[in-house]
């Protein structure tokens, strides 16, 4: 089999003192995309800042096409083509929608995604791109997350809790464009409680309990028990 693209390697992370992730690995192919779920505080979040150079593991290692980042900084990370769309969204509040688009263009990596390119992803965004961020629904500004991630030409996009906060519709509306995302060629890694959209938009899945993997494989294959066993702990 061809190595994979990212190839977490039992990785350890801490807050200070506090271990958050124990011998956590994962790996993602090119083009495929893969699902972490788990509740919360499982170290679902902490597994993808660690990936994208927020932090960085005591032990163990991150391989991305082939080269060592663990230990890289962020800025590093995102020049290689790892991008986070993190929790919460964090646009800029004094900025309009489009300046926050184009600081995601600020690693100037060549690749498909342009401003015209998000607008077509996205045209609410195209009709509110002179307005300040925070003029925008909830859905909006995740589109808006997600687009200024995308703006960077990652070949590893980080969706961290997309559907946080969001209504039913709303989500469904932001996973329908997902296969035109990985279409491009990318991977994509998403961090997501709700389980049924985990398993509909992934190939893979991998199940945190407590900072460690408790369950991976094909979304196709994983039955609602061994999830649930894996979730809970029972």
């Amino acid at each position: 089999m061809p190595d994979p693209m990212l190839d977490v390697r039992a990785i350890d992370a801490f807050y200070g003192d506090f271990q958050a992730l124990f011998g956590v690995s994962l790996r993602v192919n090119a083009g495929e995309v893969v699902a972490v779920i788990g509740a919360n505080g499982a170290g679902k979040s902490t597994l993808l800042k660690t990936i994208a150079g927020l932090m960085h593991p005591k032990s163990g290692e991150i391989v991305f096409d082939g080269a060592a980042v663990g230990n890289a900084p962020a800025f590093n990370v995102v020049k290689r083509g790892i991008a986070l769309v993190p929790e919460g969204r964090r646009l800029f509040p004094s900025l309009s929608v489009e300046e926050n688009l184009l600081i995601g263009a600020q690693s100037k990596r060549p690749g498909p995604w342009t401003l015209k390119r998000i607008y077509d992803l996205f045209p609410v965004l195209a009709e509110r791109r002179h307005l300040p961020a925070p003029s925008l629904s909830g859905g909006q500004q995740q589109m808006a997350a997600i687009g200024r991630a995308l703006m960077s030409n990652p070949r590893l996009l980080l969706c961290d809790e997309i559907s946080l906060g969001l209504a039913p519709i709303i989500v469904r509306d932001i996973y329908a464009r997902l296969p035109a995302i990985a279409g491009e060629g990318l991977s994509v890694v998403i961090v997501e409680q709700d389980i049924a959209q985990a398993l509909n938009a992934s190939t893979q899945v991998y199940c945190l309990q407590e900072g460690r993997v408790a369950l991976q494989g094909d979304a196709g294959d994983l039955t609602r028990e061994r999830i649930s066993a894996a979730y809970f702990g029972v």
